[in-house]
């Protein structure tokens, strides 16, 4: 993808930054100011329950299907074989409360999957204090709040030392759950680790529905996240929204293989995600999430291929440009109930060069094709089952138009200035 003119950075400070925040606050960027779609996996045990081999072979699958990023936990409280132990019988402390102790051995094996992951060139999203869902014990926050607040400072520092010379890694701190009490010792392991690192950008993963921003109002929160497993594009809509703007993506929804999911779910939460305005998706998958048994099967199971296809469709325009159509002025008929799942969403640059419409179920909508560029429009219909497109006609844009998908399912609808001769979607 070629580089967007005057996507100029925010934060971090250092200027050696991988990954920086666009000028318009809604996108990242890499070194070479090319918008970066978030097309990511979450392999949360891969540190702690793969064997070297094992992590090979899934990132060499997860890169084969164009994923670009990974949601890894640094440390594993429950889901491992041997937790908080890796595979190899490492600890990743000799007192799991007291994190200002590391055990080398441990961090030698994640340094190693982490910079693997780079090789591939795969950004691994990596939590290093994951605190677990409230009210169960699959995370570290009573450890962390036996850790304290000196000695979070502590560890942080270990990581900022540790890791700033790595190229691949957005650091998410948190995870499942709200802070409360235990905000002042997250921020601590955030602010050690800033005091050496300020080559890579911080989010944060909180309950379902919450907002990073709010249950982190420190300055080390850079990049947003959206959590959200009911009317997932509501969650969206409402996040992207909020003023000022942050870059977004989201970072959990309903995961492949549980939560009773179907594919078209699967599917839409991240078609939703880039329309709605944010800048990717993270897909889970059980059994791959933990690394339990069945997992290599899992990584070649339906999800991972549609999001293969998605990114494939997003790449192939600037979908950097869009904007949400959230006052339907574009496409002005089918749109379905917003406080449904079958909602359409829509979004269209504002030179009014490309528009993408995605519906969960197949109906005739219409759309206003005098929003979009002067002149006239070549209209695909884009399978997001199966990544092939198919051309709709070529239309003036002049003003209201229906238009019926040719069979039944999920579709993208994508409209192209015509005079800019763009390939099929997703090539």
């Amino acid at each position: 993808m070629a580089a967007v003119a005057g996507a100029a950075s925010a934060q971090p400070a250092d200027s050696d930054a991988p990954l920086r925040i666009s000028a318009n606050h809604r996108f990242l960027i890499d070194r070479h100011d090319v918008p970066f779609l978030l097309q990511g996996d979450a392999a949360w045990s891969l540190i702690a329950n793969a064997t070297r081999e094992e992590a090979d072979a899934y990132l060499r699958n997860r890169r084969a299907k164009g994923f670009n990023a990974i949601l890894v936990n640094l440390i594993e409280h429950k889901f491992a074989k041997n937790a908080p132990r890796n595979a190899y019988g490492e600890a990743p402390f000799p007192d799991p409360s007291d994190f200002s102790v590391p055990n080398g051995k441990y961090f030698e094996h994640a340094d190693w999957v982490i910079r693997r992951a780079g090789e591939g060139g795969l950004v691994v999203l990596l939590a290093p204090v994951y605190l677990g869902y409230t009210g169960l014990d699959e995370g570290f926050y009573d450890e962390v709040m036996a850790t304290g607040p000196e000695r979070c400072l502590a560890y942080g520092r270990f990581l900022g030392q540790r890791y700033r010379g790595f190229d691949n890694i957005i650091w998410v701190m948190g995870g499942d759950r709200d802070p409360g009490p235990a905000r002042e010792n997250v921020d601590m392991v955030a602010y050690g680790i800033r005091e050496t690192d300020r080559r890579h950008l911080m989010t944060a993963h909180c309950h379902s529905d919450s907002v990073p921003a709010e249950q982190y109002p420190g300055s080390w929160l850079q990049v947003g996240t959206s959590y959200a497993y009911e009317i997932v594009h509501m969650r969206l809509t409402w996040d992207y929204e909020r003023k000022p703007a942050m870059p977004l993506f989201l970072i959990e929804s309903v995961y492949e293989g549980e939560h009773n999911s179907s594919q078209v779910q699967v599917r839409r939460q991240a078609y939703w995600a880039v329309l709605c305005g944010e800048f990717g998706h993270v897909l889970g998958n059980y059994p791959l999430w933990s690394f339990s048994p069945g997992w290599q099967a899992a990584m070649d199971a339906p999800g991972s291929v549609a999001l293969m296809h998605w990114g494939r469709l997003f790449r192939s325009r600037p979908w950097y440009d869009l904007v949400p159509d959230g006052d339907h002025k574009l496409v002005t008929g089918g749109v379905g109930e917003f406080w449904g799942s079958d909602y359409l969403a829509a979004a269209a640059a504002p030179d009014g060069g490309v528009a993408i419409a995605y519906m969960p179920t197949a109906r005739t909508v219409t759309v206003d094709l005098s929003r979009l560029a002067k002149g006239r429009a070549n209209a695909w219909w884009f399978d997001p089952r199966t990544g092939k497109a198919s051309a709709a006609g070529t239309f003036v844009t002049d003003g209201p138009r229906e238009f019926t998908p040719p069979a039944e399912g999920d579709w993208a609808l994508v409209l192209d200035d015509a005079s800019r001769r763009l390939p099929a979607p997703g090539l």
